[in-house]
């Protein structure tokens, strides 16, 4: 028995609109913990820089109290440029004169947009001699920090990790 109605294909107006809108309200949600998860990453390249740095620092300042780098009586130890850490020193107990390498490569702070600078360059570096709440370059390489102006995820400024 044939139909005399007419027959219906495809959606209507209303469930293209309802679609739509549970589709933005989606979006909008994933959104923003997808850029938290972006910056987590990017803390998480900075915690390890950070450390790799700092690790290749406290190797240099072994080396020299080891006696395997020599230095003046007026220097404190520590690398005077972080560029040492890479293109090593000469280890003055190996009656050879290989070098002693500190890092493979420096790593750049992964929250400086600045092509153009060296690795070495994207890192404030702060010297033996000066104060920790406003450090300065020097003499020597101390410590490395961030020169991001940003808060971390856990509240604390990138430059004081």
């Amino acid at each position: 028995m044939p139909r005399h109605g007419l027959c219906q294909r495809g959606f209507t107006l209303i469930e293209l609109m309802v679609t739509l809108t549970i589709l933005a309200v989606l979006a909008s949600v994933a959104l923003p913990l997808s850029q938290i998860a972006a910056t987590r990453n990017r803390e998480e390249q900075l915690r390890q820089a950070l450390w790799q740095i700092r690790s290749g620092i406290d190797a240099y300042k072994q080396a020299v109290d080891d006696g395997r780098v020599t230095k003046s009586l007026d220097e404190t130890g520590y690398p005077p440029t972080l560029k040492v850490l890479v293109d090593g020193i000469k280890d003055a107990k190996d009656p050879t004169g290989k070098k002693i390498y500190f890092l493979r490569r420096i790593p750049r702070d992964p929250f400086c947009d600045c092509a153009s600078k060296l690795d070495e360059e994207t890192w404030g570096q702060r010297s033996y001699a000066s104060p920790a709440d406003t450090p300065a370059e020097g003499r020597d390489v101390y410590d490395v920090y961030s020169y991001s102006t940003g808060v971390g995820l856990n509240g604390i400024p990138y430059r004081n990790w």
